[in-house]
């Protein structure tokens, strides 16, 4: 049985999987334990990691590092990726306000802490290594110690110092983050399932959502007007799919010329379609897709990376093939398809013609499900490969002792946010069917975990119980909630922000993952990923220059 005890104790590859294996299994189901109908679900990985730690099952350093380190890069990029297309969108609808509270939970906190500090009278390095715990901001605490390096290269121990009042204050930052969150349920009554649906339906009201009509052409001033020059008369966004003329029903063509009587079938908005028939005529009760005729529509996955990028006026199906795109669904939301309007992988298009032509233009778009279902890896690592590279970069800035980079986290993440929202480069496609990104983001998630609470758990309960460590952790506590709970309370009485987007701006203020990924289960939506990187970036510069200023003021 020697082979038994080697396997659990020993320091060999395998010894290292199981222990990060059993440290993420007993969390998740620690997670999924209800205490007055509140779990910790992904938070209980850190839990199980800091138990693991203080009984001596720990792994190598460089392979717990590692651990660390590329959990969360998996975790931010497929982030990224997922909330990339509406993230710009977001962004302009609320990043500014957003960003503003996300600044002020940085700015309380940090004022909070060097008031508390002063207060019980901290060491520089362990006021760094609480605040920088207190809002699981791993880079920041990086930046602080490389500034102490710079700051005081005779005293060795200050990193030690920091790292250790990282420890003790991370845990309670993580589960602080998640016990604002759940209090703020409580105290303002929230129906977070409710909520997330009427952020949804906000983003995109049903008027907005595109839908058939009827036009009668009753003007006319539009006698042999051809269709094409329906779009600079009318300001809105409509596709015309199909035109009944007499007892004919008809594919219409940019050159097709219109007729008095003639009854359009258009697909828009309401907006656009009352516009239209404010020009054209009147909306009819004549349905045309009822008339009897040779066309039919059929809904098209989009996966051959030959059309993806490329505009509906670029592909020109209707010329070549007969059929028209009327409307595209992505990611939930059906768009009108204009000429504009560029497809992305993954998009499912709905096209009219006849068999023919919808057979050839299926086959030009790909329509292949295995295509869509199969992951993309190649790109995903081309663009971790990007995030890293970017992380890496180091930006001087005047006054600071240390350059300031984005880190491992930072990094990935920018990176994903633009290629999800350009969707394509080159020849790579970066498109992650839902099941894959979701597998990816737990993977990254629990090693990161994991990783945290085993190196964290070895001296956590030896600091608690000496010294000034339940101090350290009484403080970290205050600068982890006072400032969340301030902010919940403006930002849900004076905003009146949704839930949905409350928890991702709670999650984003602290650039912590664990968090949002519980924002998302309670939530069950992915809006708190939205708002969490809609003030991540913000927010990840702040915490990592403020480190390393805290460093140079008060050395």
């Amino acid at each position: 049985m020697a082979w038994l005890g080697d396997l659990l104790s020993g320091s060999s590859t395998a010894h290292s999987v199981l222990v990060l294996a059993a440290a993420i299994a007993l969390g998740l189901a620690l997670g999924q334990i209800r205490i007055a109908g509140v779990s910790f679900g992904i938070a209980g990985v850190l839990f199980a990691g800091l138990a693991f730690g203080h009984f001596g099952f720990t792994i190598e350093t460089d392979l717990l590092e590692f651990a660390r380190d590329f959990g969360l890069v998996l975790f931010v990029f497929t982030i990224g990726l997922q909330v990339g297309p509406g993230f710009f969108a977001s962004l302009r609808r609320q990043g500014l306000h957003l960003n503003l509270l996300a600044a002020l939970v940085v700015f309380l906190g940090i004022g909070l802490a060097v008031l508390l500090g002063w207060a019980f009278k901290l060491p520089l390095p362990a006021l760094v290594g609480l605040l920088s715990g207190a809002v699981t901001n791993t880079p920041g605490l990086g930046a602080a110690q490389q500034a102490l390096r710079e700051a005081a290269p005779s005293a060795p121990d200050a990193a030690a110092v920091s790292g250790m009042a990282y420890a003790v204050a991370y845990p309670f930052g993580v589960v602080g983050i998640i016990l604002t969150m759940v209090l703020a349920r409580v105290v303002f009554r929230v129906d977070a399932a409710k909520e997330a649906a009427a952020l949804e339906a906000e983003q995109a009201p049903p008027d907005q959502a595109p839908r058939n009509w009827n036009i009668a052409v009753r003007n006319e001033r539009l006698e042999g007007l051809e269709a094409r020059a329906l779009g600079r008369l009318v300001h809105a966004e409509f596709v015309i799919s199909r035109l009944l003329r007499g007892p004919e029903v008809m594919v219409v063509r940019a050159d097709t010329r219109l007729q008095t009587g003639d009854t359009l079938h258009v697909v828009a908005t309401r907006e656009g379609a009352e516009k239209l028939a404010l020009v054209v005529g009147e909306l009819s009760e004549t349905d045309v897709r009822a008339v009897p005729s040779g066309l039919s529509s059929s809904n098209v996955l989009v996966t051959h990376k030959v059309v993806v990028g490329r505009s509906i006026g670029e592909l020109d199906l209707l010329h070549r093939h007969g059929a028209v795109i009327t409307r595209v669904q992505r990611a939930g939301v059906e768009l009108v398809a204009n000429a504009a309007f560029r497809l992305n992988f993954g998009d499912r298009a709905t096209l009219v013609g006849d068999k023919t032509a919808i057979e050839d233009a299926a086959a030009e778009l790909g329509n292949s499900l295995k295509a869509l279902n199969a992951p993309n890896l190649a790109a995903l690592f081309f663009g971790v490969i990007l995030g890293v590279v970017l992380g890496s970069i180091p930006f001087q800035f005047p006054g600071l002792p240390a350059p300031v980079k984005l880190g491992l986290a930072g990094g990935p993440l920018l990176v994903a946010l633009l290629l999800g929202r350009l969707g394509k480069l080159g020849p790579l496609v970066f498109y992650l069917p839902q099941s894959a990104n979701l597998a990816l983001r737990e993977v990254g998630i629990t090693l990161f975990l994991a990783a945290v609470g085993l190196k964290s758990g070895v001296h956590f309960i030896e600091t608690l119980a000496q010294g000034q460590g339940l101090l350290w952790m009484g403080i970290a506590a205050l600068v982890t909630v006072l400032p969340l709970l301030l902010v919940a309370g403006l930002a849900r009485l004076v905003w009146k922000l949704n839930f949905a987007s409350l928890t991702g701006l709670l999650a984003g203020s602290m650039t912590d993952p664990p968090a949002l990924s519980f924002a998302q289960a309670v939530t069950n939506s992915d809006a708190p990923a939205v708002t969490y990187a809609s003030v991540y970036a913000l927010v990840m510069f702040l915490r990592i220059l403020s480190a390393q200023a805290l460093v140079i003021l008060l050395a």
